[in-house]
């Protein structure tokens, strides 16, 4: 089962999506996409990191996803991938519109022959004001029409506001 979990920015998605892959039962895998670059963001990662069990696998993988994927999905596997959002964040920082676009479609093409049990935990950007800056803007344009490829293809999609989950397609938590 694909599942999507959307919401903003300390809304509970990360740790539903947590829940939901020890509810599994299932061997997990954790990719992590993010670069903790600076003192805060290392911050995050620590804490997520202390939230996680210890017997869950990690990946830290910033560009590669769908490669990830498929090396890690598996029947018996729950892949939880947190967070898309700072995926796309990673490749459009690389400034290079041709390898954003082949990720993307990597991962969108990938996602229909995965086995298993595979989680995503996303930014909700498209519901704010719309940014000032172009590179801004293309980075909420881009997380919307990627939200909306994955939603089409998951067979649940949840949105968590204020710790409280609800599902906008598929069966209710």
């Amino acid at each position: 089962m694909l599942q999507l979990i959307l919401g903003g920015a300390r809304s509970g998605k990360s740790r539903l999506a947590e829940k939901l892959a020890t509810d599994s039962q299932l061997h997990v895998t954790y990719i992590a996409t993010s670069q903790p670059l600076d003192g805060e963001m290392n911050e995050r990662v620590a804490h997520h990191r202390a939230r996680r069990p210890a017997e869950w696998a990690l990946i830290e993988e910033p560009l590669e996803l769908a490669r990830v994927l498929r090396e890690s999905a598996g029947v018996d596997r729950c892949v939880l991938v947190d967070c898309l959002t700072l995926w796309l964040t990673n490749l459009l920082m690389l400034d290079d519109a041709e390898r954003l676009s082949a990720e993307r479609e990597a991962l969108l093409d990938c996602l229909a022959s995965l086995p298993g049990e595979i989680i995503f935990v996303s930014n909700e950007t498209g519901m704010g004001v719309v940014p000032l800056g172009e590179l801004t803007r293309r980075y909420v344009d881009e997380a919307g029409w990627l939200h909306q490829a994955l939603a089409e293809r998951c067979q649940r999609v949840v949105l968590t506001v204020a710790g409280l989950p609800l599902t906008l397609k598929g069966t209710a938590l």
